[in-house]
């Protein structure tokens, strides 16, 4: 961590959300949480929105706005707002304003920016690359750690070479598929059915598919490359819990972990997908902290600690795990920019740790100012 002085008056943060990826609204809402969080007293809060098209403008600071108010009204940024940029101003870089009617205008220094943007160009690397060429500080992981826990392909061998335990897989290709579908066929059935099948670079459940037997295996790849050209097809961990473990690093960097929570579906979900996660809460059961025996919540905050190490992750992280029937626990994936919404588990599990929400928010921002941009 760096021991650069910081500004003395109100650190300014960008809250950017939105994006082109197919969770812009998720991004728009766990936004929404992050601005109503955010003291205006201690931080000067300017809400950035990146437009589908992935123009950035300068957005309304209304968490009310941001807000799911049900299954066909999703909150979207207004990309017909008032254009602005990332540029070099005096002292380092700054916001700029562009409207036609009007020269261009700086907002002053950019502090740090907090991306709150999930799914592809967003969390994957691409904005934290542009971030660090522009030398402004940023909330969460760095490039290579975005890059690598947003490709679920490659977040699993770099997790396997740690010696972490995983659910067998096999990667399909758009090329792949169309090249030899029999050879796909052979090596998904390899793994036993059902499987899940999901986009390699996705999130919130868009395009995942559970699928119990080769007759369906074609439809659910159809449904998975309409988000992604690259899939991950999974050994389904039937029978296992579904836990999770929050992860934050301290001051010095050490990462600190939460207390594991467990959702469970009902109804008619069969798995944790899109409605479970963000509409009616009576789709999913959440026990936080989760009803496990103190060795294996221990031997999960372990392993989720060293998944953190072991992509390089900063800031914070959720890491998502199975425990099989047999007690043993397998890791599913990590998230370096897990869900803020209202009805998200990281914030939850925080909260149930001692460390409130407007705390988090603070404690991350707080994270990002204190480090060097450029490698660390």
């Amino acid at each position: 961590m760096s021991g650069t002085p910081r500004p003395t008056s109100r650190p300014r943060v960008a809250v950017v959300f939105g994006g082109r990826s197919s969770e812009h609204a998720i991004s728009c809402v766990s936004a929404g949480s992050v601005l109503a969080a955010l003291d205006p007293a201690k931080y000067d809060v300017v809400p950035v929105g990146i437009a589908r098209d992935g123009r950035w403008v300068l957005e309304s600071g209304d968490p009310e706005r941001l807000r799911i108010t049900g299954p066909d009204v999703l909150p979207a940024v207004d990309g017909d707002r008032t254009t602005v940029s990332l540029a070099r101003v005096e002292g380092g870089t700054g916001l700029v304003v562009s409207d036609p009617s009007a020269p261009p205008r700086t907002l002053g220094e950019v502090d740090v920016v907090f991306p709150v943007l999930h799914g592809a160009w967003g969390e994957d690397g691409t904005v934290q690359g542009m971030l660090e060429m522009a030398g402004v500080r940023y909330v969460g992981a760095g490039v290579l750690a975005s890059a690598v826990s947003m490709d679920k392909a490659f977040m699993k061998v770099v997790l396997a070479d740690a010696g972490l335990p995983l659910q067998p897989s096999v990667v399909v290709t758009t090329r792949s598929w169309a090249a030899d579908p029999d050879d796909v066929r052979r090596r998904t059935e390899g793994l036993g059915w059902p499987v899940f099948v999901k986009p390699a670079r996705g999130g919130s459940s868009f395009g995942i598919s559970k699928v119990h037997d080769v007759a369906g295996l074609a439809d659910a790849l159809a449904t998975a490359f309409e988000h992604d050209p690259k899939v991950l097809v999974e050994a389904s961990a039937e029978g296992a819990r579904e836990v999770e473990c929050g992860v934050l690093q301290a001051l010095d960097g050490t990462p600190e972990t939460s207390v594991v929570a467990e959702l469970r579906i009902t109804g008619d979900h069969e798995f944790y997908d899109f409605e479970a996660k963000y509409l009616p809460e009576e789709s999913t059961e959440l026990d936080v902290p989760a009803d496990l025996p103190a060795e294996v919540s221990g031997r999960i905050r372990a392993l989720a600690a060293r998944a953190f190490d072991a992509v390089g992750a900063e800031g914070l992280a959720r890491v998502d795990f199975f425990v099989l029937p047999d007690g043993s626990v397998v890791l599913n994936e990590i998230n370096t920019m897990p869900g803020f919404t209202p009805l998200s588990m990281y914030p939850r599990m925080w909260a149930a740790t001692g460390v409130d929400y407007p705390a988090l928010v603070d404690r991350l921002v707080q994270l990002a100012l204190a480090r060097d941009t450029g490698l660390r």
